[in-house]
């Protein structure tokens, strides 16, 4: 594990080097990982993270955070909730998934599989019945448009015209 200082902070972060062209900055579980060309040298990777380190730092910070939100419901409540709100969006939308699993995601709130599968965040559990509306909604709508075009968009906010407010609360 490397470090740089920046405005007083520290920075730790993981190297790994490959066969590419570009360099890449992930931070994954509260880790900084850089993937850089094998041949760029350590100064030239100190000072990329010297320029993007005020991102670096506040992408840090959401993560955090996110980690320590506590949960609203029990895990019982929560899933009492998706279901009641799937069955209620189905009926409003007319679009029925295959299925529809709980369980923690690491990198999204929900997904929609092209076999019309839904999984939603057991995560979600920290957030509003709003904002748990609003991820069942958009992966709904995924069944009729697996893509994020505007006529996607346009069916999320015909079922949700608040959408833009209540997917703040997710970031």
């Amino acid at each position: 594990m490397e470090k740089i200082q920046y405005k007083g902070e520290e920075i730790q972060y993981s190297i790994t080097r490959k066969n590419i062209k570009n360099v890449y900055i992930s931070i994954k579980n509260g880790t900084v990982i850089i993937t850089v060309p094998k041949y760029i040298a350590q100064e030239e990777i100190d000072k990329l993270l010297m320029k993007k380190a005020n991102w670096i730092l506040k992408k840090l910070k959401e993560q955090k955070l996110k980690n320590e939100k506590p949960d609203l419901y029990t895990k019982e409540k929560f899933i009492e909730i998706v279901e009641k709100t799937t069955k209620e969006l189905i009926c409003e939308t007319g679009i029925k998934p295959n299925k529809i699993r709980i369980r923690e995601i690491k990198h999204a709130w929900g997904s929609c599989s092209s076999n019309k599968n839904i999984t939603i965040n057991l995560k979600l559990m920290a957030y509003s019945k709003e904002a748990i509306r609003y991820v069942i909604l958009h992966e709904l709508c995924h069944i009729k448009y697996m893509n994020h075009s505007k006529s996607f968009w346009k069916l999320v906010e015909n079922y949700m015209p608040s959408y833009k407010e209540v997917k703040k609360e997710l970031k």
